[in-house]
């Protein structure tokens, strides 16, 4: 059993920076992988970014590539996702979620994650 406790959020400005951070409590087993997912109103929810816990591998969307860092902090069982650049693009409630048994070819997929964050909004605007 994973609990995950999700902080950071905000309204901002288009161009500034935000960090969420994710922290997960319980045991965790071999090849697992946090993510972040995003969902936009009237959208579905779409992957941002994940981190497998072995190895430390990152994946990112297209969309967020170059302005999102996804990195965890092992000792404090904790996942950041640091987050330049923001634009109003990318305003939704996100999401951090933790699967066991994550293979590469699915990390990117929803139904990969068992356990889910209470969600955290992101507002850009000016």
């Amino acid at each position: 059993q994973v609990q995950l406790a999700q902080s950071g959020g905000g309204l901002v400005q288009p161009g500034d920076s935000l960090r969420l951070s994710c922290a997960a409590s319980g045991s965790t087993t071999s090849n697992s992988a946090t993510g972040w997912f995003r969902q936009a109103p009237g959208k579905e929810r779409e992957f941002v970014a994940a981190i497998r816990w072995s190895g430390g591998s990152t994946h990112y969307a297209d969309s967020v590539k170059g302005r999102f860092i996804i990195s965890r902090d092992g000792a404090k069982k904790t996942v950041l996702l640091q987050m330049n650049g923001l634009n109003p693009e990318d305003s939704a409630i996100y999401y951090c979620a933790h699967g066991d048994g994550v293979i590469l070819s699915s990390i990117r997929s929803k139904s990969t994650y068992y356990y889910w964050g209470q969600g955290t909004q992101v507002t850009v605007s000016s």
